[in-house]
């Protein structure tokens, strides 16, 4: 669906009006599709589940509805074209499937509407479908889209002696590129996924986990080219709770995303919990446009055993949302959850701010 251009500035503010003030997002989709079987390890991820089990990924869109979330994102994050093609699918079958991405999540939408007809449960609040993009450097799945530092560590037995020598390949995202990667390849790698989501009945697009300002400049770019009819928000992630992880300032990324007339939103996701306090700070400092925020569970990701290790990072739900409210009081507007989130960090999210409200 479309929305007339005179629309875009007030159609973020409306929504969170008409949700109370504040809106909640859904959580880790890849998590609870794992966590209900789903085997992930492939370069498509969570997009696999678009041509095997479709039915589990409305599942999992349904559990969050039920769970406070008024915003759900398409499984589409890492699906692309050039990724479907990869697999041996045509063009044409990789469209379908980014399609298929937005039409079940709208399906789960139409279902708890249905539900909410039938039997007492969260009042009929506005909810919107947001057509999930990722990186580029998400659709390599290689560990190309984190950081190499070759840490040699000795490890040693319990006598102290050393035993051997091994290769910690430390990763984390961080943008980089390389010298290869214009704005012209970024653009050209994004431009059909994008026009194929913005036409596929999606309310808005979700520009997800941004490492750099170049592809930040890509999609307000392509947003204006191609003529998109749909609102957006841009969401960087960062590791330092300054810059962006490439090292490019959140700054002049916020920047970016503000000057374009189709975004609605600009914030932060996949980062750590305790840096979002800080960087909600940094984005109002450079925009009006409300501050959209929902990070991880503050795990680290290992790109080459793909699977999320504990760190220095919330453990616990309570802890997570024990700072929704300082997020609020910062600025910040929309709330939800990335890796390792659940239906249950949502629920609790959904919770603390209502309670919040109650208490103003």
């Amino acid at each position: 669906m479309g929305i007339t251009a005179l629309l875009w500035p007030t159609f973020m503010a409306d929504f969170l009006s008409q949700s109370g003030g504040y809106a909640v997002i859904d959580g880790g989709l890849a998590t609870e599709l794992q966590r209900h079987g789903a085997d992930l390890n492939d370069p498509l991820w969570s997009a696999k589940c678009l041509v095997h089990s479709p039915d589990l990924i409305r599942r999992v869109h349904l559990d969050y509805l039920e769970a406070g979330a008024s915003i759900i994102t398409s499984a589409s994050y890492q699906a692309t074209i050039q990724g479907f093609e990869a697999k041996g699918f045509s063009r044409e079958e990789g469209e379908a499937l980014l399609r298929r991405s937005v039409e079940i999540a709208c399906e789960a939408r139409d279902i708890y509407y249905e539900r909410c007809g039938k039997s007492t449960c969260l009042d009929q609040r506005p909810i919107l479908v947001a057509a999930s993009v990722g990186s580029y450097g998400a659709y390599l799945a290689d560990g190309s889209e984190y950081r190499e530092e070759d840490l040699i560590a000795e490890i040693k037995d319990e006598q102290g002696l050393c035993m051997n020598h091994i290769i910690i390949w430390a990763y984390s995202f961080h943008g980089d590129y390389g010298d290869a990667v214009t704005l012209e390849t970024l653009k050209d790698f994004h431009r059909r996924r994008v026009q194929v989501l913005a036409e596929s009945g999606a309310d808005l697009i979700a520009f997800e986990t941004i490492p750099n300002k170049l592809e930040a400049e890509a999609y307000a770019e392509l947003l204006d080219e191609e003529n998109i009819t749909i609102p957006a928000w841009l969401s960087f992630n960062s590791m330092d709770g300054i810059n962006v992880v490439s090292g490019d300032s959140l700054l002049e990324c916020a920047s970016v995303a503000d000057s374009c007339k189709q975004v609605v939103a600009v914030g932060i996701n996949c980062t750590a919990p305790r840096f979002i306090h800080g960087l909600i700070l940094l984005i109002r400092k450079v925009t009006t446009k409300p501050v959209v925020v929902y990070p991880n569970s503050g795990e680290t990701y290992d790109g080459v055993r793909k699977e999320w290790v504990e760190s220095s990072g919330v453990k616990k739900d309570g802890d997570f949302v024990s700072y929704v409210g300082k997020w609020r009081e910062a600025g910040a507007s929309l709330f939800g959850g990335c890796c390792r989130t659940t239906p249950h960090t949502i629920n609790a999210i959904s919770m603390a701010l209502s309670d919040t409200l109650s208490l103003h």
